[in-house]
């Protein structure tokens, strides 16, 4: 029997011969788990990002901006104007001279007279000067600094819808209403109310919801 068969072992369970069997050490499942733990955190991490670009690409990144700052389409709808848009000035803070470039004798004093009774104040009062003298083909030209552009002088358009608005050099606020050889009238009291409301709105693309949204 051979030395390294223990005591009590024989026949099949004898140890014979020079070769010994090899004990393995036993497997750490510990490690075997936190391999399985990893790789689900690395799929799911690989998800979460793909997700991530397909709402980038479909504007899921929009929606959740707009969620972050609080705000929605429904926000956007009723969004009032721009703090920094200038407000319209009212027909008591416009001085209009009304000048007279046609061969008919009375236009500008009688102009004059309807503007003052709408609520505009009434500067000089008499014939164009030489450059818009029988001139002025259409109903009037309306003329004032480059200031006023989006400010008295499309209030002052709202009283005579089809005149051609211009800017000059002018140093003053004052803007002209120049009649032209085609101009009969002021535009409709009524109809010039309602422009004027209108130009007060707020811009019709910051009150309509974009389909975007």
């Amino acid at each position: 029997m051979s030395m390294l068969t223990p005591p009590g072992m024989g026949g099949k369970y004898r140890i014979t011969g020079d070769k010994y069997p090899r004990m393995r050490r036993p497997r750490r499942r510990g490690r075997l788990v936190l391999g399985v733990v990893a790789s689900v955190a690395a799929l799911s991490l690989v998800g979460w990002g793909t997700l991530q670009l397909i709402d980038v690409f479909t504007g899921g990144g929009d929606r959740a901006s707009a969620a972050s700052s609080g705000t929605d389409c429904r926000t956007k709808a009723g969004a009032s104007p721009s703090p920094s848009a200038a407000p319209l000035p009212r027909p008591g803070q416009i001085t209009v001279n009304v000048l007279n470039a046609t061969a008919r004798g009375g236009l500008a004093k009688k102009t004059a007279d309807e503007l003052k009774k709408r609520g505009f104040k009434i500067g000089e009062v008499g014939n164009a000067t030489a450059t818009y003298d029988k001139k002025v083909k259409g109903t009037g030209v309306l003329l004032g600094p480059s200031s006023a552009l989006k400010t008295s002088l499309p209030v002052l358009a709202t009283q005579l819808a089809s005149a051609e608005t211009r800017t000059d050099t002018r140093k003053g606020v004052e803007v002209d209403l120049i009649i032209g050889t085609a101009f009969k009238n002021l535009t409709p009291k009524a109809t010039a109310d309602k422009s004027m409301a209108a130009l007060a709105r707020p811009d019709a693309s910051a009150t309509t919801s974009k389909k975007s949204c």
